[in-house]
């Protein structure tokens, strides 16, 4: 009996070390064996760059600026950094021995995702920090993971784009897709047109609607991103959601008259295709976003642009006449392809909304990516017309990607519009997508949609536990656990997201009080 008890004590405590040893997204292959280090105040360390961010990164996050003595010989150093051009670029390996830690990559983006694991890995107070002994290896499965974040509707301090740009790295997602400008608010600075930013940037009328981001805090933001191997995509919207550009510029619409702006959805009121001053104004605006973002892809939106306007234009009707175009979606392929060109001048992609694939017509020029979003309207019609043409794809479908869409209704959300975490994990058509391997499907993105006035504090219990589901979908390559382990998993680590500071909202539809305010 006594024998029993000690076996079931041991077991029990190693139950309990690897349980505290979740991370999200998960890695690869984990080979867990018998003990662990314990690094104290003073630690060793070996690396070939001690001014890296990755190191500076470890020291903050994960050895909590215990003191930190270099070393010139690795095999005498506590925690080493090796180089390995014949890991994957993203890829990582950490070793976990009674000796040392041996952190392995072929570069920064390795390393950097090997510290975000270390982070989840690490347990113990400053001063005596323990390290269960493990050998790691990891890679991604998906080559774009991607949080997007509307601050058109919104406007969002520069403090907590941040922190949703470290909430990205530590899920391991290498994209950042900034949404910009919007029929509530246009937010980027152009120093050519100061009345874009100025006036555009206040037509809203609720809270946390007023503001935009000066071009130097923009540059910030783009190289806090870099340090973490992430990449912003900014969106400039066009032809649609116009309305906040239109009230600074009314000439840039069809009859040059002044706008109202919407303060839920969009209108007929959008960029003016048959103007070539509206085009010239437009490729203006992208030579200042490429000059402030080194992104290879700039987003042009080209969602829910209503064509009433177009129709009645005379601009647009001598345009659609001149060219031999079929009728106004024609207009808006042939309008997104001149700025798909300029793009592709200087040598970005140009990434648009699946809205201008659900109809063949004008052709897009090879510089074009696919987003696809609407799933709820059209299924996966921009899905399979986007790869017919052998355009790459990024996959958003709103069901279930879209972290916006509470898990029961509010506001503008009915019930037909929410979903929860075993939704997503069971049924994400994006995910299914991916999954076909298809080399045209890039990968998954989420987003953030603010609509219905959704400001800072509510934010965090939209995404969270949900976008843990989704960042295990974009990583791992490996069998998916059953849902009822994975939220085991889950509720074991909210304790250690929520000292993070990311609070959590509920997880399944089932666990809402009646009486749960979402906002």
């Amino acid at each position: 009996m006594k024998h029993r008890l000690s076996i079931l004590l041991l077991l029990v405590s190693y139950a309990a070390i690897t349980c505290g040893q979740i991370v999200f997204p998960s890695p690869n292959q984990v080979e867990m064996k018998k003990g662990k280090l314990t690094l104290r105040k003073n630690i060793s360390m070996y690396t070939a760059d001690t001014t890296a961010f990755y190191v500076s990164l470890l020291r903050s996050e994960v050895l909590r600026n215990s003191s930190v003595k270099w070393q010139s010989n690795a095999s005498t150093a506590h925690i080493c950094w090796m180089n390995d051009p014949s890991l994957p670029p993203e890829g990582y390996k950490i070793s976990i021995n009674p000796k040392q830690m041996t952190i392995t990559a072929s570069g920064e983006r390795g390393f950097i995702y090997a510290v975000q694991t270390l982070r989840q890995w690490v347990s113990g107070p400053a001063g005596k920090l323990t390290f269960a002994y493990a050998d790691i290896t990891d890679s991604p499965s998906m080559q774009w993971r991607c949080f997007m974040l509307d601050s058109g509707r919104q406007y969002q301090r520069v403090s907590t784009i941040k922190k949703y740009i470290d909430m990205a790295s530590l899920l391991k997602m290498n994209y950042f897709h900034w949404h910009l400008t919007e029929g509530l608010g246009w937010r980027i600075e152009i120093k050519r047109y100061p009345r874009l930013a100025q006036i555009g940037g206040s037509v809203g009328k609720a809270e946390e609607q007023h503001g935009f981001y000066t071009q130097e805090e923009i540059r910030e933001v783009i190289s806090y991103a870099s340090q973490r191997n992430i990449t912003i995509v900014p969106e400039i919207d066009m032809p649609g959601h116009a309305e906040a550009a239109l009230s600074a510029h009314s000439e840039l619409g069809c009859f040059g008259l002044p706008v109202e702006v919407p303060q839920h959805g969009f209108t007929q009121n959008i960029f003016c295709a048959g103007k070539d001053e509206v085009l010239t104004f437009l490729k203006n605006v992208l030579d200042e976003v490429c000059e402030l973002f080194p992104s290879p892809y700039i987003h042009l939106g080209g969602d829910e642009a209503p064509k009433g306007n177009w129709n009645k234009c005379e601009d647009c009707q001598k345009r659609i006449a001149a060219l031999n175009l079929k009728d106004s979606h024609d207009l808006q392929l042939w309008f997104s392809a001149q700025m798909a060109n300029h793009l592709k001048q200087k040598g970005r992609k140009a990434i648009f909304w699946g809205d201008v694939v659900y109809q063949d017509g004008y052709p897009l020029p090879d510089n074009t990516v696919i987003q696809w979003w609407n799933y709820r309207g059209h299924k996966d019609l921009a899905l399979r017309n986007a790869l017919k043409h052998n355009y790459p794809v990024i996959c958003s479908s709103n069901y279930y990607t879209y972290l916006n869409f509470p898990l029961t209704p509010w506001r503008g959300y009915a019930k037909e519009r929410t979903f929860d975490l075993k939704d997503l994990y069971l049924n994400n058509p994006s995910n299914k997508a991916c999954n076909e391997k298809n080399p045209l499907i890039l990968g998954m993105s989420c987003a953030l949609w603010t609509d219905d006035v959704v400001t800072e504090r509510m934010i965090d219990q939209r995404l969270f536990p949900r976008i843990i589901g989704l960042a295990e979908q974009m990583w791992y390559q490996g069998e998916p656990l059953d849902f009822t382990r994975f939220y085991e998993h889950v509720l074991q680590k909210k304790e250690w997201f929520e000292q993070q500071g990311y609070e959590f909202g509920p997880a399944l539809k089932s666990e809402v009080p009646q009486d749960y305010k979402w906002d």
